[in-house]
C-alpha cells in the first residue's frame, strides 16, 4: 500500500472510530456530521468524501458490525456438530450481541428513520439479502444432513429471520439470562415443526 493510500485509510479508520463512539453515546439522530468534525479534527468535505453522508457513514458501521459477527461465528461454528446446534449457537450468538453492542440502539434509530436515500435502501436490502442467504445455508445443511424435512428453505429463512428481529426488540430490557433463555424457548418452537421425529429403538 503506498503512502497515500495508506494515510487516507486511516483517516477514513479514523472518522469511522470517532463516529462510532459518538453514535453509541447519543445515538444516531442526535449525532451530527459537525459532531464527528469537532470529534476527528477533519472538516466536513473530507468526510463526505469517504462516506457520502452520515446515512453512509452509519451504514458503513452496520457493515463492519455484521463482519465483526460473521467473523465470530466463523471461528465457533465447528463447535457444533449439527444443524440444530448451530441453530442454538446462532440464537445464541445474536442474544449476546444485541444486548452487548454499543451501536444496537442507534441502529433502532436508523431504521426506523423512515427517509432515506434510494442508494441506501439497496445496501439495507443487500444487508437483509445477506441474513436471509445466511438462514438459507444453514437450513438447507439440516436438510442435506437428513435433520430436517425437505421443505420451503426460502420461507423458512424469512421466518427465522423475522423471528430473530422480533426477539432483539423484545428481549432489549431483559437480563441476559432471561434474553437467552427467550433465544432458546423460540428455537424450541422454530425447530418443533421441521426437525424430524428420533427414532426409538
Amino acid at each position: 500500500m503506498n503512502k497515500k493510500k495508506q494515510q487516507t485509510e486511516q483517516t477514513k479508520k479514523k472518522i469511522a472510530d470517532a463516529a462510532r463512539a459518538l453514535f453509541a453515546q447519543k445515538g444516531y439522530k442526535a449525532t451530527s456530521i459537525e459532531d464527528i468534525v469537532k470529534a476527528t479534527g477533519c472538516s466536513a468535505g473530507n468526510i463526505y468524501y469517504h462516506f457520502k453522508n452520515k446515512e453512509g457513514l452509519f451504514l458503513y458501521l452496520l457493515e463492519e458490525w455484521n463482519t465483526e459477527w460473521d467473523k465470530r461465528w466463523l471461528d465457533k461454528q465447528t463447535l457444533y456438530p449439527t444443524t440444530i446446534d448451530k441453530l442454538y449457537g446462532m440464537a445464541e450468538q445474536l442474544a449476546l450481541d444485541q444486548l452487548n453492542h454499543p451501536l444496537t440502539k442507534a441502529a433502532d434509530e436508523f431504521f426506523n428513520n423512515s427517509e432515506k436515500a434510494p442508494d441506501v435502501e439497496e445496501r439495507i436490502h443487500e444487508m437483509v439479502k445477506g441474513y436471509l442467504d445466511f438462514n438459507q445455508q444453514l437450513l438447507q445443511g439440516g436438510i442435506d444432513n437428513h435433520e430436517f424435512e425437505t421443505t420451503n428453505v426460502t420461507g423458512l429463512a424469512i421466518i427465522l429471520d423475522s423471528l430473530m428481529l422480533g426477539l432483539n426488540q423484545h428481549s432489549r430490557r431483559m437480563e441476559r439470562a432471561e434474553a437467552l433463555e427467550t433465544y432458546r424457548l423460540a428455537m424450541d418452537v422454530f425447530l418443533h415443526g421441521i426437525a424430524k421425529p428420533t427414532r426409538t429403538r
